[in-house]
């Protein structure tokens, strides 16, 4: 241990403390942004990802979204007769939901394993870390260009007025890739370090998913603004699925989802700058 250490202090605290300068902050940021340019590589990686998944199938990916259209189909029936609630209604918010869920779910849970599932890739390959990060962002993408179209199947079908406000869909899938962008990088390095983490994280989004608006409506819930303020993943969902369905996303939602985009790339930051050169030996 470096006798610059303060006694008693644990190795990795020392690392992190030894690791915010100058030269290590620099080349944190020079990763991220020869990761974005090395997008042929992770572009090539993602699309091989959503090809395994569906390996030797007569369907490949549509299974993505015929699997979802049936969720949906299945579901909306079931909880608009639990609900009481009018299918015309129900069902395109259902399935704007599910759609979004899907995608924030997955790029959360993904992310988690974004530097595991390429050990032997980092080990091997001369590239920045952070492509493996942007691979998960990709795979997602494409899963969730298959899966929009269910929403929009029932979106048509029951006469959902899709106006104008549907330009603000491209803006918040943006930020909630950004957002996705820094969990991959945080969540991927703890848990290259931390085995528990993806456990710890998959219990924590699945339990996430009842108390988010996604197969119930917000004000189903009363006494909901302190339940619902303090979900991330609601606020998440709710700056896509409003223009989905016609509606312009409220300024609380953008607020929230841009105040847990800076915070989570203020922490990230940190950590990935102390920590980046440590991952190729913790996986």
């Amino acid at each position: 241990m470096s006798s610059e250490t303060q006694a008693g202090e644990s190795p990795l605290l020392s690392q992190f403390r030894h690791g915010l300068n100058p030269e290590q902050i620099q080349r944190a940021v020079s990763d991220i942004v020869a990761g974005w340019e090395r997008r042929e590589l992770w572009m090539t990686l993602g699309l091989h990802d959503v090809r395994q998944r569906y390996r030797r199938s007569k369907l490949g990916p549509f299974w993505i979204t015929i699997s979802m259209a049936v969720m949906v189909l299945a579901l909306g029936l079931l909880y608009g007769q639990i609900f009481r609630q009018d299918l015309h209604e129900y069902l395109p918010f259902l399935a704007a939901g599910f759609v979004i869920w899907g995608l924030v779910s997955s790029v959360v849970n993904e992310g988690c394993l974004s530097f595991i599932r390429s050990d032997g890739m980092i080990r091997q390959l001369n590239a920045p870390v952070s492509i493996y990060a942007y691979r998960n962002l990709w795979s997602n993408l494409i899963a969730f260009a298959h899966n929009i179209w269910v929403f929009f199947g029932v979106a048509l079908w029951y006469g959902v007025d899709l106006n104008w406000n549907l330009l603000w869909l491209p803006v918040a899938l943006f930020v909630i890739l950004l957002n996705g962008l820094w969990i991959s990088l945080l969540f991927g390095l703890l848990s290259a370090r931390f085995r528990d983490v993806p456990l710890i994280v998959g219990s924590i989004v699945q339990v996430l998913f009842f108390i988010t608006p996604v197969i119930w409506r917000p004000e189903m819930l009363p006494g909901r603004a302190l339940l619902l303020d303090l979900n991330p993943f609601y606020h998440l969902v709710e700056i896509m699925r409003a223009p989905m369905l016609g509606q312009a996303p409220a300024l609380e939602h953008w607020l929230a989802v841009l105040s847990i985009l800076l915070v989570g790339w203020v922490i990230t930051f940190f950590f990935y700058s102390a920590y980046r050169w440590r991952i190729a030996y913790w996986v």
